[in-house]
């Protein structure tokens, strides 16, 4: 007789989630509390009824909860994201969309998160580290992404890899199906589906937005200037350091700026801002308030900005997804984003689709 073929489970995982008891599950789905334990813990499966009953009160398919662990197949030659600096290197791996993707580690706003494996010569060596199921990929600028990591670790076991991105060039890996999400501010808040129209121009139709904070961007000030003012600031004849191209916050600059006098030297995210002034490579720049008390630097606000993740619709279902939504929503990560300072959580788990 062949042996049964063993069942990936997530019942628990998508039940504590929603942060209901064995007791809440049970009522939900008629179900009684021993049996949510005994399929929960694997020794039960459940009825085709019990299954769709499950499914229903838990607004997602029955192969969502259950499924058949995918077969191992042997690694691909090449299945990089896109290709690591030289080899060997380490790598972090994640399935989206149902593709099995390498990513080369890079400085994030994590630090370092453990690699999952070495690359030598074609192949992939992998340690066993992480699921590449239980992996949310997102490109993103938040200096404030450890607080996403830490609360999608604690509530479901979820981890986050945040690569390092500007909104534009965020968006192209998630066109590219490269990432499951792309955090983008491209526009104020007098701009409230700004957003939305810059998806739209550039992916198309079957994405929406998850809002996550409206923040404060400003131009951040070499010690000992004294300027009061934007308008101090920008007709100052000082060193500015910009941005790569795409960057909400070069955006900002050129803006600021106009065509005239755009800087030659280009930071890589916010941070790297506050650094190219703070060590005096540079007196003025464009970044997030929060980097700018964080390197202790006088800051000038020049607009709030409306911060956006957005994802596939067609990859809502997918648990990981879940679990960031419940996430940006959760009590405990809005009140630890909401006392950073320049972010304000009003509305933040507002969701948008995008036509």
């Amino acid at each position: 007789m062949a042996t049964p073929r063993q069942l990936v489970n997530d019942l628990k995982d998508r039940r504590t989630l929603r942060g209901w008891s064995q007791d809440e599950m049970a009522r939900r789905c008629g179900l009684s509390r021993a049996g949510i334990s005994a399929i929960e813990t694997d020794r039960l499966i459940p009825s085709a009824a019990a299954a769709l009953a499950l499914a229903e009160a838990l607004e997602c398919r029955v192969e969502d909860i259950f499924r058949f662990p995918r077969p191992q197949a042997a690694e691909p030659l090449a299945a990089w994201a896109w290709p690591p600096p030289r080899e060997p290197w380490r790598y972090w791996h994640a399935d989206v969309g149902g593709r099995l993707i390498y990513y080369p580690t890079e400085a994030t706003p994590l630090g370092m998160p453990p690699h999952d494996g070495m690359s030598l010569g074609g192949s992939f060596q992998g340690q066993g580290a992480s699921d590449p199921q239980r992996t949310l990929v997102i490109a993103s600028c938040d200096p404030a992404a450890g607080l996403l990591a830490a609360e999608l670790a604690q509530a479901a076991r979820v981890r986050l890899i945040a690569l390092p991105r500007s909104s534009r060039a965020a968006l192209v890996l998630l066109g590219k199906g490269l990432v499951h999400a792309a955090g983008i501010h491209l526009t104020g808040t007098d701009q409230p589906d700004g957003n939305a129209a810059i998806v739209r121009r550039e992916l198309g139709p079957g994405y929406s937005l998850l809002r996550v904070a409206r923040w404060e961007e400003g131009i951040i000030c070499s010690p000992g200037l004294g300027f009061r003012t934007v308008d101090e600031a920008v007709r100052s004849n000082r060193r500015w350091i910009g941005r790569e191209p795409g960057s909400g916050a070069q955006q900002c600059l050129d803006e600021l700026l106009e065509p005239r006098r755009l800087p030659r030297r280009l930071a890589s995210d916010h941070r790297g801002v506050a650094e190219a002034v703070r060590n005096g490579w540079a007196d003025l720049g464009v970044c997030l308030r929060l980097v700018s008390e964080e390197a202790g630097l006088p800051f000038l606000r020049v607009r709030d900005e409306v911060y956006d993740l957005c994802v596939p619709e067609r990859w809502e279902q997918d648990q990981r997804i879940q679990a960031l939504v419940y996430a940006v929503r959760s009590a405990s990560y809005r009140k630890a984003l909401g006392d950073l300072p320049g972010y304000d959580v009003n509305g933040s788990g507002e969701h948008q689709r995008i036509p």
